[in-house]
């Protein structure tokens, strides 16, 4: 079975891309909404992403939304701690996906982080 995790160097959820993600308004706060646009720089990509080492440059200070855990994905989207899992996972996949590509460097090191433990 697969574990969700992060793997590092990816940064697609990094894309936040307003477009892309019409439902925003459904699961963030008006609050939270504002800053979620805030954060769009050029291309999609969040203003705090370091594209040159895809990393965040505000990763312990990030908002909540850019959170992955049982008990924000369960305020957020009324995912069960019991789907959390199979739901983040699929959630990184299409992100990727969108991203990068189905078939990219991006894609297979995740797909093969996923499935070590």
């Amino acid at each position: 079975m697969a574990t969700w995790r992060c793997v590092k160097f990816c940064g697609a959820c990094c894309h936040l891309e307003p477009r892309d993600r019409p439902d925003l308004d459904k699961y963030l706060s008006s609050e939270e909404l504002e800053l979620y646009l805030s954060m769009v720089g050029e291309g999609g990509w969040c203003k705090h992403f370091d594209r040159s080492t895809r990393e965040c440059t505000v990763y312990e200070r990030r908002p909540r939304f850019c959170r992955v855990k049982p008990d924000i994905f369960q305020q957020m989207y009324s995912v069960d701690a019991a789907e959390f899992n199979d739901f983040a996972i699929e959630c990184c996949r299409q992100q990727i996906q969108g991203v990068y590509g189905k078939n990219s460097l991006e894609m297979h090191r995740y797909n093969t982080e996923v499935s070590k433990f």
